[in-house]
């Protein structure tokens, strides 16, 4: 089965457009005729029938387990937040839900969230759930979307669950956009650094080792270093090339199995700076998360499994279950959260005061705020310790380079004299 563009003119005169999937295009000519829609135009997305044939491979064994999944790539965070909160307002106006949908296919640029929508209404008019379909392509819709749906459609509160989810996607992209911005800086510079420092090596440093051999003079040592150490690079890039390359692949694969991730993770949980700053991080998305999933009327036992999904550490995954398990036990949050060691004191105080005052998810929601602000600053603070950093082994280097070239240069003014 095929995805197709068409274009195509409504019963009314007016021209519209979207995706459609079928056999041929004779079959989807057919299947938009009776959807009273006649087609003007209509042209196969490039990729898409590799894509659907690899599935349709796979359909039988997915089917047997937990249903077929359309799989999808990502999406941008502003463009996921942006047609949210265009579906939310659809819906809040009045209009039907399949209704809204279309409308979405018209309104969304991006391919593929414009096809994962087709695939949601397509689902919808079948029968199915908006939740349950959404829950099909997971890779642009995560566990917290397809849940808080799931919850409002229960409640009957579906719009307000979108503003919501609009504007956690909205604060997210936020917050990745300016940790971004202020990375962006210090990386440049280490780039050039590098670039410069390549360069001297490769190509500056030769031509004057030759004006040295040239003098069959007795060399410092410093700049002997110098002269071994371009030598070595201009001979075996490839090797040094090769090594790096095969440390990433290898490393991606280590950290690719399930032991594996688990030691990266506690490794990085236990890095200076870096891993007080994920802590605040994970502690962040962990109250958003659960705040909001309360906040949107789910229990507190599948608030706490769809939180495990999004914590994004191995190691602290782990503890959610002894959390789980001491919440069916009886206990209140807070003390489970206190007994893995993992989650900071504010957290666990916040948490206590939310319980007693019957106001938990407004706490949550306050405190992974302070954490957000805490992480953006912390991170302001590093980039400002790495740009000295960086300028001060760029000295170092070019320091140690000029000294090794002056230093026989001026060996030889004093023997010329």
């Amino acid at each position: 089965m095929a995805i197709y563009d068409y274009k195509a003119i409504t019963k009314a005169g007016k021209t519209t457009k979207g995706v459609i999937d079928a056999d041929s295009p004779a079959v989807a000519r057919r299947k938009l005729r009776e959807q009273d829609l006649f087609p003007t135009d209509m042209s196969e997305v490039a990729g898409a029938k590799k894509a659907t044939a690899s599935a349709a491979v796979d359909r039988p064994a997915l089917d047997e387990q937990k249903g077929y999944r359309f799989i999808l790539g990502g999406v941008p965070t502003r463009d996921l937040a942006l047609m949210t909160r265009q579906f939310g307002v659809l819906l809040k106006a009045g209009m039907p839900l399949v209704d809204s949908l279309t409308a979405l296919l018209e309104m969304t640029p991006r391919p593929r969230l414009k096809k994962a929508i087709y695939d949601v209404r397509d689902k919808v008019k079948s029968g199915s759930t908006l939740a349950d379909a959404l829950a099909r392509h997971p890779r642009i819709f995560s566990q917290l979307y397809s849940n808080m749906v799931r919850a409002g459609e229960a409640g009957g509160a579906l719009e307000q669950v979108l503003q919501r989810l609009a504007e956690i996607e909205e604060h997210q992209a936020k917050l990745k956009s300016q940790i971004k911005s202020a990375l962006a800086y210090p990386a440049f510079m280490a780039v050039v650094a590098v670039g410069i420092v390549t360069f001297l090596m490769l190509v500056i440093v030769p031509r004057i080792t030759m004006i040295f051999e040239k003098q069959e003079q007795e060399l410092p040592a410093i700049t002997k270093v110098m002269v071994s150490t371009s030598s070595f690079i201009g001979h075996f890039w490839w090797l040094i090339f090769g090594v790096v390359v095969s440390f990433l692949v290898l490393w991606r694969i280590w950290v690719g199995t399930e032991r594996g991730r688990l030691k990266w993770d506690r490794v990085r949980l236990r890095l200076p700076v870096y891993g007080s700053l994920l802590v605040k991080l994970i502690s962040a998305r962990f109250a958003r998360t659960l705040g909001t999933m309360l906040e949107s009327g789910l229990t507190m036992m599948n608030s706490l499994d769809v939180v495990k999904s999004v914590i994004g550490n191995k190691s602290i995954e782990g503890c959610m279950d002894d959390v789980k398990a001491g919440v069916r036990r009886g206990k209140d949050l807070a003390q489970p959260l206190r007994e893995t060691g993992f989650f900071p004191p504010m957290l666990v105080h916040m948490i206590e005061l939310g319980q007693r005052s019957g106001q938990i998810e407004d706490m949550l929601l306050r405190v992974a705020d302070t954490y957000d602000e805490d992480v953006r600053l912390a991170t302001e603070s590093m980039v400002g310790l790495l740009e000295p950093i960086i300028i001060i082994f760029m000295g170092v280097v070019v320091g140690f380079l000029v000294l090794a070239i002056l230093l026989p240069i001026l060996s030889m003014s004093q023997n010329i004299a």
